[in-house]
């Protein structure tokens, strides 16, 4: 779990730098027919709210992060290395879905209360005035619902986050291992900088892709108030398809790839370096 406490704090480094695209993301996924583009809403938003308001929900979006993101890769990492033994070598792709889809599912629902809050902070500034909930920042945000609309309105969504947040850990995590040993395989990357950014841009683009329609539906629902339009998320899906088209399930995908892509690539960097520490570390200690 050491691992994912200090992934978690470059994952949170990483979202002070990417929240207004994630900002921007979270606005198109909430837009309904209205066919606005990432740059347009990134101007808009400074323009009509201020520069300020492009950071909108950082607090909740640091929660999401010391909660989400050091709970699914702490809990991958220690699935990986208790699986292998303590070894450094690869797991069949198989063991690598299992462990992922099991952290995937621990991280998601530990970063659902964060995740809710979140999506509202964000897409608060495009709502009418009298609608807007004004959130002070994460934690004000966690005690109003709770009083407001009650505690289970924090774990609203959480099947569809919970299934995004194990496609994202199935996905990212395991596309990036074997992306990684792929590039090793060839005579052109060994274990370096540039074969650790490669693998990781590679596991941002497919990571992007693959969880963009349920990511779509999970902001949605976590976006409407209590007794709101979806019931559920296959209701939000044939609702999105039916009066959007399928390719509204893939709104705000560049946004979502901006920011991710530029997170994808620290966070792995960041692993890779405290893995190669530790391993030396415990070689260190061998020896003596």
């Amino acid at each position: 779990m050491g691992n994912g406490l200090a992934v978690g704090f470059s994952a949170s480094v990483a979202t002070v730098c990417t929240h207004p695209l994630d900002l921007v993301k979270v606005r198109l996924q909430t837009t309904q027919g209205k066919r606005v583009g990432m740059v347009g809403t990134l101007v808009r938003v400074g323009t009509h709210e201020g520069l300020l308001a492009l950071f909108n929900g950082l607090s909740a979006s640091l929660l999401r992060q010391a909660t989400y993101s050091t709970v699914r890769f702490g809990t991958y990492d220690y699935l990986k290395h208790r699986m292998t033994g303590g070894m450094d070598e690869k797991l069949p792709f198989y063991k690598m879905i299992l462990a992922a889809t099991a952290a995937g599912l621990v991280g998601g629902g530990f970063g659902n209360p964060a995740d809710i809050i979140n999506v509202r902070m964000q897409n608060d500034g495009q709502l009418p005035a009298s609608q807007r909930r004004n959130y002070k920042h994460a934690i004000d945000g966690l005690i109003r619902i709770s009083r407001e609309e009650g505690v289970a309105t924090l774990f609203r969504g959480i099947v569809p986050n919970m299934n995004r947040a194990v496609l994202m850990t199935c996905s990212q995590l395991t596309s990036y291992d074997s992306f990684k040993h792929m590039l090793l395989a060839t005579p052109y990357f060994g274990e370096s900088i540039v074969t650790h950014f490669t693998a990781s841009l590679m596991a941002g683009v497919v990571a992007t892709t693959i969880c963009s329609p349920v990511d779509v539906i999970k902001t949605r629902i976590m976006n409407s108030s209590k007794g709101g339009q979806y019931t559920g998320a296959i209701d939000a899906l044939v609702k999105t398809v039916r009066h959007e088209g399928v390719t509204a399930l893939f709104k705000g995908w560049l946004p979502s790839f901006s920011r991710l892509g530029p997170h994808t690539i620290l966070t792995f960097m960041v692993l890779e370096k405290i893995s190669h520490l530790y391993r030396q570390n415990l070689r260190a200690k061998e020896s003596l």
